[in-house]
């Protein structure tokens, strides 16, 4: 009996350890669907009041940094979309990297229902987005209407409490994974500028002297974050988008911890075992061995969590809290001028809105359909169809990466930058209530 009973608690252990980061990670990315949502609102109510132009001129204000002939001068806006946001890039690769080494991408069986969901989720989008803008200027949009903004689609999934299967929001949260990574890709091979080869030859060099760093042994985060503003800097200067080094800076981070689970637990269990062989009292000011003790354990902690986890679980809260609200704030401030039918039937706002309200569902589950018949997948235990459609309806949330590939696209012409914006913000509206209905209406699958 005692034996079961052992055998029970190291599983839900085993279980906790591997459910507690996903928890985690959803609790701060639902919180951050709200403030993105609160900061969303302040940016199209201002831009649409009396002070408009005063939300221009701040998000246009020249900043300059740097010494000498290295000064950087650009907009506050453009310091945000392409400083901040590399951070913001930085964590998605950190996210991705995980996912491949130990999450719901690290075997073949796991990526196959995700990865088979965002290819559909971002191919069908893309050809609805070309066929309204056929060989026109816009049609290099395409790539708006691929992307899922996962904090808002994990947002509604929470206001949606324990209605929902863990195993749906697992999904939904490996699918918007492997669509920020082919968002990555997108920006990377169709979204870059004319190349400077020689800065960008440096900045393959400082990606070699990361690996090293990696493969010696070094896990301190100032010699990762010094190259990593250095590779940033190249890259910025080379024209490929300068986002682009946060990922690829974030799969050069350690993820092995420096002790393994056993030796962590015997080194720990021996320091507590000599804090307690002293004569403990309720006091502030502990003995030396206490000291001695306290300070061997911090140290082994610290030798026990990955450099990758330690900068994903500091980074996460200053990129959902931070970085990503003062994104939207000074990027969703549309400003609702002119023929407003006219905008809305325009190709690229059709394109962009059609894209994400029928290209994500239909695109979504048609390819989990026919991977399901290819016998390349199967859907997760206690998830239903209706569930997974009302989670493609989710996945058409465009907003951030959406929002930030228009600005690259037409960040030339406000014109059709802002027409962009207005039909990334229509389609995830529609897209996250009908989800959201689709999700509270469904009936759990029975066990």
């Amino acid at each position: 009996m005692n034996k079961t009973k052992k055998k029970s608690k190291k599983i839900l252990l085993v279980a906790d350890k591997l459910i507690h980061p996903f928890q985690e990670f959803m609790r701060q990315k639902t919180s951050s669907g709200i403030v993105l949502l609160l900061c969303t609102v302040v940016a199209l109510c201002w831009a649409n009041s009396p002070w408009e132009d005063l939300y221009h001129t701040l998000w246009n204000t020249k900043l300059n940094i740097g010494l000498g002939d290295l000064s950087i001068s650009k907009t506050l806006a453009h310091w945000i979309d392409d400083g901040l946001m590399a951070i913001f890039f930085f964590l998605v690769g950190l996210e991705i990297k995980r996912e491949i080494l130990s999450g719901e991408l690290s075997t073949i069986k796991q990526a196959t229902l995700p990865f088979i969901a965002a290819i559909g989720g971002m191919i069908v989008p893309a050809l609805i987005y070309i066929l309204f803008n056929y060989n026109q200027p816009s049609a290099a949009g395409w790539g708006i209407p691929m992307a899922t903004d996962i904090a808002f689609a994990l947002g509604i999934l929470a206001l949606l409490g324990n209605k929902i299967p863990l195993a749906l929001k697992v999904f939904l949260t490996a699918l918007a994974i492997v669509d920020d990574l082919g968002a990555v890709l997108v920006i990377a091979l169709f979204y870059t500028n004319e190349i400077n080869w020689i800065n960008l030859f440096y900045a393959i060099l400082v990606i070699g002297i990361l690996i090293s760093a990696n493969r010696l042994g070094f896990r301190h985060a100032k010699i990762y974050a010094i190259l990593g503003i250095i590779l940033w800097f190249l890259f910025l200067k080379s024209g490929v988008h300068a986002t682009i080094a946060g990922v690829l800076l974030a799969f050069t981070i350690p993820s092995r911890s420096r002790i393994d689970a056993k030796e962590f637990v015997e080194t720990s269990r021996g320091l507590i075992d000599q804090f307690e062989s002293t004569n403990i009292k309720a006091e502030v000011i502990l003995n030396e061995k206490q000291q001695a003790a306290i300070e061997g354990l911090q140290h082994s902690c610290y030798a026990a969590e990955a450099p990758l986890q330690r900068l994903e679980h500091t980074l996460l809260p200053w990129v959902s809290f931070f970085i990503m609200p003062l994104f939207a704030l000074a990027n969703a401030g549309v400003s609702f001028h002119g023929d407003f039918t006219t905008i809305i039937t325009s190709p690229v706002s059709l394109g962009i809105a059609l894209g994400l309200i029928i290209g994500k569902q239909v695109g979504i589950t048609l390819f989990i359909w026919l991977g399901i018949q290819l016998k390349l997948t199967t859907l997760p235990s206690g998830v239903t169809w209706r569930q997974i459609y009302g989670a493609s309806w989710l996945a058409g949330i465009g907003f951030t990466m959406s929002i930030f590939i228009s600005s690259l696209v037409f960040g030339d012409n406000p014109e059709t930058l802002a027409v962009a914006k207005l039909g990334i913000l229509i389609a995830s509206l529609i897209a996250g209530v009908v989800g959201w209905f689709i999700l509270k209406t469904s009936p759990k699958q029975l066990q």
